[in-house]
């Protein structure tokens, strides 16, 4: 909540791409109800890391994203930290992965997979 009881909208994009690559990935491991979970953590290269995995279950905390029939969920903690980001699948020469781009990380790593604020 914000000053005066007004709601703070928080915005994740999933991409059409990261849509598809989720769906193929719950058909691939028999996870047909399970959410995919973006969770951020300490660590990293530079300071905090995303962690993708499925979870069965969605929290109180939980915000929910959705695109063509898949859900993203993220925990209020994670929430501020990606807040505003799009999630997308991306495969070129170096492999594939989820990348997230996000308009609050100062810095990221090589691998895309740990970013730092401010």
């Amino acid at each position: 909540m914000a000053e005066g009881g007004t709601t703070i909208e928080r915005r994740v994009v999933v991409t059409e791409n990261a849509a598809k690559r989720i769906a193929e990935l719950k058909v691939q491991e028999n996870v047909p109800t399970a959410y995919l979970r973006l969770a951020v953590s300490g660590g990293g290269c530079s300071g905090f890391q995303y962690g993708f995995s499925f979870d069965d279950a969605r929290h109180d905390d939980d915000a929910a994203f959705e695109r063509d029939g898949v859900t993203l969920v993220i925990d209020a903690t994670s929430l501020e930290l990606v807040d505003g980001s799009e999630i997308d699948f991306v495969e070129d020469l170096m492999g594939a992965s989820f990348q997230v781009r996000n308009p609050i990380a100062s810095s990221s790593c090589g691998c895309g997979k740990s970013f730092a604020i401010g």
